[in-house]
């Protein structure tokens, strides 16, 4: 009996976990097609482009051999990022709500805070422009350049990544606690079950701040604009994924809409209490909440540009401060 019950939970996951994937190649061609496209007035890219086609084509071009003082593990950061993502929605599903070291707000936080810092290491451990070394200033015969520091045009990107996890994302996870204020519980379970019972924590004051809040560390998660600061066009074209070629910038397309719909489904649980399962009709609503994230950051993305750290810096303190509202709303 417990035998089958375990494999029942395996191939449920394993289900649930395919289909959820397979939407979330749709994502990001859905968001240009239908939002960006439409708004700027164009035809677009089918809606299999940006995450379908695009991996594809990758897979099959050459590969590069970065310069980069560990390569390896610069390779192999994309993947990271897409087993973070993998984890994160596992930890999403019912079926593992039996293993509370994973499915709590805790390894949550945690697996964000590990798809956060691979950007540091991206933007750090890149040593190249284009494929080519090429560090800055050139050394030429006859030019010296006393007392400049050497630098490489990534190293930008990684600053400004460590700036973003250090303050940037702290609205996210203070939405993320928020729940907690209602369920007395960091456990997704308990979020879930306190939920069904009572009713979704969207629909309380505190629980309307803290979905706003939210979205915008919804929008700083996913680098988009106005917070894409960590790949500004103008001077390091796509930040930390700049040198990633062939098959690694293929995960890292894929990664993207991953993430666009586990974040969608972590909303789900956390304020509407459904946890994403094939088995269940329930799993659309979480198809719902996801579309309409994408749909929100697309629409609020094509009308606004990147901000600049004096920008930046206020809109965060003031998500930063209606979080703190949010929690505390829920604890009265």
């Amino acid at each position: 009996m417990f035998e089958s019950t375990v494999l029942y939970s395996i191939l449920a996951v394993a289900v649930t976990v395919v289909i959820c994937f397979l939407i979330s190649t749709l994502l990001p061609g859905i968001e240009r097609k239908y939002i960006h496209a439409r708004i700027q007035q164009r035809i677009g890219p089918p809606v299999t482009s940006p995450g379908i086609m695009a991996p594809i084509k990758f897979l099959y071009k050459k590969n590069i051999k970065p310069s980069s003082p560990v390569p390896g593990l610069y390779k192999i950061l994309p993947i990271v990022c897409f087993l973070v993502v993998l984890c994160l929605l596992i930890a999403l599903t019912p079926y593992a709500f039996a293993i509370p070291a994973l499915a709590s707000l805790v390894a949550v936080v945690g697996l964000l805070k590990v798809e956060e810092i691979c950007y540091v290491l991206m933007g750090a451990l890149s040593k190249s422009i284009m494929s080519v070394r090429m560090p800055f200033p050139d050394r030429v015969k006859g030019a010296a350049h006393l007392n400049t520091t050497r630098s490489f045009i990534e190293d930008i990107s990684a600053r400004r990544s460590l700036r973003m996890i250090t303050y940037g994302s702290f609205p996210m996870y203070l939405a993320l606690f928020a729940p907690v204020t209602q369920a007395r519980s960091i456990f997704l379970q308990d979020i879930v079950a306190y939920q069904q019972a009572h009713g979704p924590f969207l629909f309380t004051v505190a629980g309307g701040i803290a979905a706003i809040v939210f979205f915008i560390g919804y929008m700083i998660i996913l680098n988009e604009y106005p917070f894409s600061i960590i790949k500004a066009k103008c001077d390091v074209i796509e930040g930390p994924y700049m040198e990633y070629a062939s098959k690694y910038r293929s995960i890292v397309f894929i990664t993207r809409g991953f993430l666009m719909f586990t974040l969608g489904v972590l909303f789900s649980v956390l304020f509407i209490g459904i946890p994403p399962t094939i088995f269940s009709p329930t799993i659309l609503i979480n198809i719902f909440v996801v579309l309409v994230f994408v749909f929100m950051m697309g629409i609020f993305s094509a009308f606004t540009p990147v901000f600049t750290n004096r920008q930046l810096l206020p809109t965060i303190i003031g998500a930063t401060l209606l979080g703190i509202l949010a929690i505390v709303l829920g604890l009265l």
